[in-house]
């Protein structure tokens, strides 16, 4: 089979990709992008319009959610979360009815934090400039640092969920921080993989990702001199991406000043670029994965960060996962080449019109 012949058939026909980070296959069915949409459709969210919203409980100086003590601060600001899913202290204990192995439980124990990126109530990523985007960088690797120098931490985990598609509680833009007493599945199945590259090839499952995609570039969505965005060969949302490091560093805590800018600048374009593609602003979870904090080196993680974005063909038009993809595996119908080069064209209009 020759090159073209394949490039079309992947343009094409159904098939599937494999996801190494995960261990599991993607469908993808590029010949059903032209199908019609009766379907249900989104009310896209009317961004924030107040700098500052009186009955918001983050806007500085308002009563916080349960008639917490108000917060006051000037800039990016981190506290406890008045509702965390997890607690500290919690009594120990394990359950296993039987000893059977089916009916399992064990307590579990951590810490949630909320982060505000700004007092201000209208902005987002994508409207905040790259040096107050820096100080959201330094405070998700502060906290990175300070929670994962605990014993009763394994897993720190760094995300935002943007917009209320995506289940944003608050327009205000903020982040949250889940530091967990195990790992979590999502990041220990990626441990498992790119332990298990970096044993049989003895380099970074992603720094070897990594090498490929700049070589080849067709799915490169914009970069920096420390920073690379992808859509990732088996992504799996629309427009999902995959932010990578240029240098090899396994956590938030290992970034220098030029890599923590540079990150602070990639973020800036890509969500300014996401609110181009359907002049939206752009619902999306972001998480950051890194090593894990259990006293091991994990010399075979790379950083990273995943975007996953839900809308598919339109601004009112998201992507679901039901069905097959709850029941089989995942599955997506525009192809991730299509995807970068739909998000290349929204940097263009971007730049064009900075």
């Amino acid at each position: 089979m020759n090159g073209n012949t394949l490039e079309q058939q992947l343009k094409q026909v159904p098939h599937r990709r494999w996801n190494p980070l995960l261990g599991e296959w993607v469908l993808v069915s590029p010949h059903r992008t032209q199908r019609p949409w009766q379907g249900q459709t989104e009310t896209p969210s009317a961004p924030a319009a107040l700098s500052y919203d009186p009955a918001c409980y983050l806007c500085p100086g308002n009563e916080r959610a349960g008639g917490a003590q108000p917060l006051r601060y000037d800039s990016t600001y981190v506290f406890e979360n008045d509702y965390a899913a997890l607690k500290s202290n919690v009594p120990a204990f394990s359950y296993d009815e039987a000893e059977a192995g089916l009916l399992r439980a064990e307590s579990e124990s951590g810490i949630c934090r909320v982060i505000c990126f700004s007092p201000r109530h209208d902005l987002t990523l994508a409207k905040m400039t790259v040096p107050h985007i820096r100080k959201v960088v330094d405070v998700w690797a502060e906290q990175f640092a300070e929670l994962g120098t605990r014993d009763d931490i394994q897993y720190v985990q760094i995300f935002e969920n943007r917009g209320a598609m995506m289940g944003a509680s608050n327009p205000h833009p903020h982040g949250q921080i889940w530091a967990t007493q195990h790992v979590p599945d999502g990041p220990a199945t990626e441990t498992k993989q790119q332990r298990e590259y970096f044993s049989e090839h003895r380099i970074r499952l992603l720094s070897k990702y990594r090498e490929i995609e700049l070589r080849l570039g067709e799915r490169i969505v914009v970069q920096n001199d420390t920073w690379l965005v992808v859509v990732p060969y088996w992504a799996v949302w629309p427009f999902e991406t995959l932010v990578l490091p240029k240098q090899d560093i396994t956590g938030m805590d290992q970034l220098d000043e030029a890599q923590r800018n540079g990150l602070a600048d990639i973020l800036q374009k890509l969500t300014a670029l996401y609110d181009r593609v359907f002049d939206v602003s752009f619902p999306y979870s972001m998480g950051i994965h890194g090593r894990p904090t259990d006293g091991d080196a994990h010399e075979e993680w790379l950083l990273h960060l995943h975007f996953y974005p839900p809308l598919l063909r339109s601004a009112t038009v998201r992507k679901f996962m039901v069905g097959f993809e709850l029941l089989g595996s995942p599955q997506r119908d525009i192809t991730p080449e299509s995807a970068a080069e739909t998000l290349r064209t929204a940097l263009a209009k971007t730049t064009s019109a900075s």
